[in-house]
């Protein structure tokens, strides 16, 4: 509590940049460790990044996924019953035909229940690479995925979605006080310069905070950044794997929104291409 009757809610957050393989036995230690890690942290909600159960640096496909009900997703809700630590982590899921599979990302809360799934609407055909020749997009008429931790609402985004601004502003329009984006940036030509300014437009220009939390390893930039809702960045990761952790407060939220009431001001909405 601060001095007076105004209540100060902060959440813990830790950024598990990790180096992801096509090992999935090795990945799930390695979401194990990063457990372990939060939970000395004292955190509140764990990040994971994209693709987060398995990965190639050269395509993800069928061959990587697994459902809902698979050991990828039970370690997260196991780990997140040991811990209290809720998670937000990518993965892979079957998709409707055998040839194609699933971007997603999941949301389990501190009990354990898995409590939502994003399932990627942009897919990263861009920079000379066809994302969907492997996989099918997510329908963008779905309702966003919102998970609340400790008074907060975190809204999730995935990776390429961090270039369309729609798609953020959307998930705030849904309640979204911080959006949450695990990616598997890739590398290139003035792509970590790319990664950091977009997370932070995000930030500005919906006035909330955005944890950005990107794999590490070959092909990938990592670089994870939590950014204010004032464009400051808070938390900054370097290439390789790395945890790190900080505090999201929603009373900074709320003077910066009070303070710039963009989001009051604004004339134009957001609606699905169908």
């Amino acid at each position: 509590m601060s001095s007076g009757d105004a209540q100060v809610t902060t959440v813990r957050v830790t950024l598990g940049q990790l180096q992801v393989v096509p090992d999935r036995a090795a990945n799930r230690a390695s979401v194990v460790d990063a457990f372990a890690a939060a939970a000395r942290q004292r955190a509140d909600l764990l990040v994971l990044p994209e693709y987060a159960s398995a990965y190639d640096p050269h395509g993800v496909g069928p061959e990587h996924a697994e459902p809902l009900t698979g050991p990828f997703v039970e370690t997260l809700r196991a780990q997140a019953a040991r811990t209290g630590v809720a998670v937000i982590a990518g993965t892979t899921l079957p998709g409707a035909s055998a040839q194609r599979a699933v971007n997603a990302v999941v949301a389990v809360d501190p009990a354990g229940e898995l409590v939502g799934v994003y399932r990627k609407v942009h897919l990263y055909d861009a920079f000379g690479t066809r994302e969907s020749d492997r996989l099918e997009p997510g329908p963008p008429e779905a309702a966003p995925l919102v998970l609340d931790v400790g008074g907060l609402r975190f809204g999730v985004l995935t990776c390429y979605d961090l270039r369309f601004p729609e798609s953020a502003r959307r998930v705030v329009d849904a309640g979204a006080q911080v959006l949450v984006v695990p990616a598997a940036w890739a590398a290139g030509d003035r792509k970590e310069l790319h990664w950091r300014a977009l997370a932070v437009a995000r930030a500005i220009e919906n006035t909330c905070a955005v944890v950005a939390v990107g794999q590490a390893g070959p092909g990938v930039v990592g670089r994870s950044l939590v950014v204010g809702p004032d464009g400051v960045v808070d938390l900054e990761l370097g290439a390789a794997p790395e945890i790190g952790s900080t505090d999201v407060d929603l009373a900074r939220i709320a003077r910066e929104r009070e303070r710039n009431p963009s989001l009051r001001n604004r004339r134009y909405t957001t609606s699905p291409l169908l």
